[in-house]
């Protein structure tokens, strides 16, 4: 997925009001950016570290600028690295659908038919995708983006409490129990992240249901980007720990 437009770098000065942001630009000066990330955005926000936003262009939004990719210290052992991070959730949902529509995730190349945003279940939930194809059961897929990284490549799960993650959890295991296939799909969208767990000590409601999930058959996958300031790509299938 290409960014429609060349992306602007600044350095981060803080986020607040959850959905703001403030940064400071090459010649000194500071704008305020639109934050479209509903997280705690733990492990992501780093005061001097270079971000990336995009400018709209529209001069009827308020915050017209979006910020998009943040660079991030990772320990790796001893060692510092420095990664890259899309902080756009809304972003993950296109990235999977990009996959799709690509045949490019394994297990689910096999369908024809990708539905967006499809109601269902009994409480009231949207599924991310619905996947059709004759002959075969319907697949639901719920996605779910992953930026927090805790080290050695561990990224978890959620970085705040989600009751709305919780819920998703229980609706793909009714989806299960009707004959129909229902897939937990991590889009991971930070470099330093190679495999996926739970965060128990974060959510641990959420991380007992994610394994009733996976025993009840929900079939949990994980998703890995490659990052630049040009593009991000899903490219590889990440290993997800602890749901046992």
């Amino acid at each position: 997925m290409k960014f429609e437009k060349n992306l602007q770098s600044a350095r981060l000065i803080r986020r607040y009001k959850r959905f703001m942001a403030d940064v400071e630009l090459e010649d000194g000066s500071s704008i305020t950016l639109h934050c479209p990330n509903t997280g705690s955005m733990k492990n992501c926000l780093y005061p001097g570290k270079q971000i990336w936003y995009l400018d709209s262009g529209n001069p009827k939004r308020k915050y017209p600028c979006t910020w998009e990719l943040a660079e991030i210290p990772v320990m790796f052992g001893s060692e510092e690295k420095s990664t890259l991070a899309g902080l756009n959730t809304g972003r993950a949902n296109k990235l999977v659908e990009e996959a799709l529509n690509l045949k490019q995730i394994s297990g689910l190349a096999e369908y024809d038919k990708v539905r967006r945003e499809v109601p269902y279940g009994e409480e009231k939930s949207r599924i991310d995708f619905l996947l059709q194809q004759e002959g075969l059961p319907d697949c639901y897929v719920e996605v779910k983006s992953v930026t927090l990284a805790v080290g050695d490549g561990l990224g978890l799960f959620p970085d705040a409490v989600t009751t709305r993650g919780t819920k998703h959890l229980r609706e793909l295991m009714a989806v299960v129990e009707s004959g129909h296939r229902a897939v937990l799909l991590f889009c991971v969208q930070h470099t330093g992240i190679e495999r996926v767990a739970p965060a128990h000590e974060i959510d641990p409601e959420y991380g007992q249901v994610i394994k009733e999930a996976a025993a009840a058959g929900v079939e949990i996958m994980a998703l890995g980007a490659d990052i630049s300031t040009q593009e991000i790509t899903l490219t590889r299938t990440l290993p997800v720990f602890d749901i046992e």
